[in-house]
């Protein structure tokens, strides 16, 4: 069983910084890609930033490509994302994720609230 505990969220103002944590329970962690998602409010929750099992191969979305940087730490079985110049269309609930069939159980998420 996965355990999933996103943090790291909060608000911040445009063109601001966060850096959001995900601590993984369960060896699968260190062998598996693992993915950061948004969803923001009233759509779909998009997959943004991968890396894999190493961390040598790395994935984003368009839509956050150049100013978020996700890495790893497989000795801490934590995933981090690294967004910087946030934009008001960043705000939405990160969740982080293996990337895996099935899919694990989601975590909480954390909230990220940009404001202009």
């Amino acid at each position: 069983q996965v355990l999933l505990v996103e943090s790291g969220g909060g608000l911040v103002q445009a063109g601001g910084s966060l850096r959001l944590s995900c601590a993984a329970s369960g060896s699968i962690f260190s062998f598996r890609s693992m993915g950061w998602y948004r969803q923001a409010p009233g759509k779909q929750r998009d997959l943004i930033a991968t890396i894999s099992s190493g961390g040598t191969r790395i994935n984003y979305a368009d839509s956050v490509k150049g100013r978020f940087t996700i890495s790893r730490d497989n000795a801490k079985n934590t995933v981090y994302l690294q967004m910087n110049s946030l934009k008001p269309e960043d705000t939405g609930v990160y969740y982080c994720n293996a990337i895996v069939t099935p899919v694990p159980p989601w975590g909480q998420g954390t909230q990220v609230t940009v404001s202009s």
